[in-house]
C-alpha cells in the first residue's frame, strides 16, 4: 500500500504542473519588460509590468512542482520590483515601497539575495526622497551585506548609500561611497543585475548621474559639473535605442544646477535644453525633482529683477506641473519636488 500510495502521489504532483517552455516564455517576458524600461512612459511600464505579474500569479496556481513554484515565485518577485520602480517614478511612493516589500519579501523567500538587494536599495532611495534619510542609509548598509551580488549590484548600491549619506550632511562617507561604487570591479554577475540586466542594472553613465546628484548635495559643484558631462558623454556613446532619457534629463538638469551655483545663468539655460524635450508622459520623479530643485534656486533674491532666471524659472514650473508625479502623485510625492 504505501508504494502504491508513493506512485499515486507522485503522478498527482506530475498531472500539477505547467511546460517549462511557459516558464521560459514568462522568464524572457520579464528580461524584456527590464531592458525596455527605459524607454517608456511609467504608466505604460505599470500597465505592462501588471499585466505580467497577473499571468505569472495563474501559472504558480497550476503547479505544484517545487522547482517550477520557486522560479515563479522569483519571477514575481521581479515584476514586483519593476513595478515599484514604475509607481517611484509616477510619483505614487507609498505604493511603491510596497511594491518593492513584496519584490524583497520574494527574494527572501526564495534565499535569491540579488532581488533581495535591489528591493532593499529601492527602498532606501524612496526613504530618502520621503525625507527619511536614516532609513535609507540602512536599508542601503543592510542590501550591501548581502552575499551572491555582483559588482552592478554593488555599484548601484553604494551609489545609493553615498546619495543617502549626502542627504545627511555627512560629506566624508558621501565620498567614500562614491568612491566605492567607482572601484567595484571584481569580474563578479549574478542572476538579477548581470543576467537580466536593464532597468535592473546600472550602467556607467547612470553611476555618474547619480554621482552628480550627490556631489551637488554635498556642495561639491565642480565634481557634480565633471560627472553630469560624463555622463552626457557616455550616453552619447550609445546606439539611439540604448539611450536612456532619464539618464539624459536628470544628468542635463544636474549639470545646469552645478552651473548655477557658479552664477552662469546662460549656460545653466543651454545645459537644460534636453529635458524640454521630454514628453510630459516620460517626465518621472527623478526628473521632475532635480528641475524643481533648479526652480527654488532661481528664486532666491540674489536672481530677482533679471528676467533670464525669472523665464528659467517659469518654463520650469510649467514643465513640473504637467509631469506625472505632480498631476497623479499623492501629497507625499509633491513634498519631494516642492521640498
Amino acid at each position: 500500500m504505501t508504494a502504491r500510495e508513493a506512485h499515486d502521489g507522485a503522478d498527482a504532483t506530475a498531472a500539477a504542473s505547467i511546460s517549462d517552455n511557459t516558464i521560459d516564455e514568462l522568464r524572457d517576458q520579464v528580461v524584456t519588460l527590464a531592458r525596455q524600461y527605459h524607454g517608456m512612459p511609467a504608466a505604460k511600464a505599470y500597465e505592462a509590468a501588471d499585466l505580467l505579474r497577473r499571468e505569472v500569479e495563474r501559472q504558480r496556481d497550476r503547479t505544484q512542482v517545487p522547482i517550477q513554484q520557486q522560479t515563479l515565485m522569483i519571477l514575481n518577485g521581479q515584476t514586483a520590483a519593476l513595478l515599484a520602480v514604475a509607481a517611484f517614478d509616477l510619483g505614487y511612493f507609498p505604493s511603491a515601497r510596497t511594491l518593492a516589500r513584496t519584490a524583497a519579501v520574494y527574494g527572501e523567500s526564495t534565499r535569491f539575495t540579488p532581488l533581495q538587494a535591489y528591493a532593499d536599495g529601492t527602498l532606501a532611495y524612496i526613504a530618502y526622497h520621503s525625507g527619511e534619510l536614516n532609513e535609507a542609509l540602512g536599508k542601503a548598509q543592510r542590501a550591501l551585506s548581502y552575499g551572491g551580488l555582483g559588482d552592478i549590484a554593488q555599484r548601484r548600491l553604494h551609489a545609493i548609500a553615498a546619495r543617502a549619506y549626502a542627504h545627511l550632511g555627512d560629506v566624508t562617507s558621501a565620498q567614500r561611497a562614491m568612491q566605492l561604487s567607482q572601484d567595484a570591479d571584481r569580474d563578479l554577475r549574478d542572476e538579477l543585475h548581470d543576467a537580466v540586466g536593464g532597468e535592473f542594472g546600472f550602467s556607467a553613465e547612470r553611476m555618474a548621474m547619480s554621482h552628480s546628484t550627490s556631489a551637488l548635495l554635498i556642495g561639491d559643484a565642480e565634481q557634480a559639473e565633471t560627472q553630469a558631462s560624463r555622463a552626457l558623454t557616455l550616453l552619447g556613446e550609445r546606439a539611439p535605442d540604448e539611450q536612456s532619457t532619464h539618464v539624459r534629463a536628470g544628468a542635463s538638469a544636474d549639470l545646469a544646477y552645478a552651473r548655477l551655483l557658479a552664477n552662469n545663468v546662460e549656460g545653466a539655460a543651454e545645459a537644460l535644453t534636453p529635458i524640454w524635450e521630454v514628453p510630459a508622459e516620460e517626465r518621472n520623479t527623478g526628473i521632475v525633482v532635480r528641475a524643481a530643485r533648479i526652480g527654488r534656486h532661481l528664486a532666491r533674491p540674489h536672481f530677482h529683477g533679471s528676467s533670464a532666471p525669472k523665464e528659467l524659472r517659469e518654463r520650469i514650473e510649467e514643465f513640473t506641473r504637467v509631469s506625472p508625479p505632480y498631476r497623479l502623485g499623492p501629497p507625499v510625492a509633491l513634498l519631494a519636488i516642492e521640498s
